[in-house]
């Protein structure tokens, strides 16, 4: 009876593993350059000990003014595996279940797909615990102002406040 409940518990972390990489394999390009750069700058820390992967999605918007530009913002989740930091081979990373996850809001401007330095993309990932109502409108309004900056419109503008 245990060997039966220890294969149920090993075939159910596989199958969360491969749930959380089909959720980022199913995200279109221009979304996984910012989860990607998220996750580089978050994995990159000298406190992170488990690589952190990306858990789920929450939101995204993208607006499109012309001339192959492109203003993205997307709010997600990524979440602590079993694996240690640096692994290369992420296919066998179940996620840990003892952490909360963690609430990335990002955005930036692509020009032909690839992520440009000005203005400076913008990522802010916290614990979601510690995230407040106050903290998420104030995400809102950087990248609203940062699109307009530009002279186009905002990356929320086609979605409100209600989003959340």
């Amino acid at each position: 009876m245990a060997s039966v409940f220890l294969l149920l518990v090993c075939v159910g972390t596989l199958l969360g593993s491969a749930g959380a990489q089909e959720a980022y394999d199913r995200l279109p390009s221009k979304f996984k350059l910012g989860v990607d750069m998220a996750l580089e700058m978050r994995n990159s820390r000298a406190g992170v000990k488990r690589l952190l992967l990306y858990f789920k999605g929450l939101g995204q918007s993208d607006i499109q003014p012309g001339n192959d530009v492109t203003y993205i913002y997307h709010n997600f989740y990524m979440k602590a595996t079993q694996c240690p930091k640096g692994t290369v081979d992420t296919s066998n990373c179940p996620f840990r279940n003892i952490k909360p996850e963690i609430d990335c809001a990002i955005c930036y401007k692509t020009i032909a797909g690839k992520i440009q330095a000005s203005p400076k993309p913008y990522i802010n990932c916290i614990r979601k615990p510690a995230l407040t109502e106050a903290m998420k409108r104030k995400r809102v309004n950087y990248c609203n102002e940062m699109g307009y900056s530009s002279g186009a419109p905002g990356g929320l503008a086609d979605i409100g406040d209600t989003y959340f």
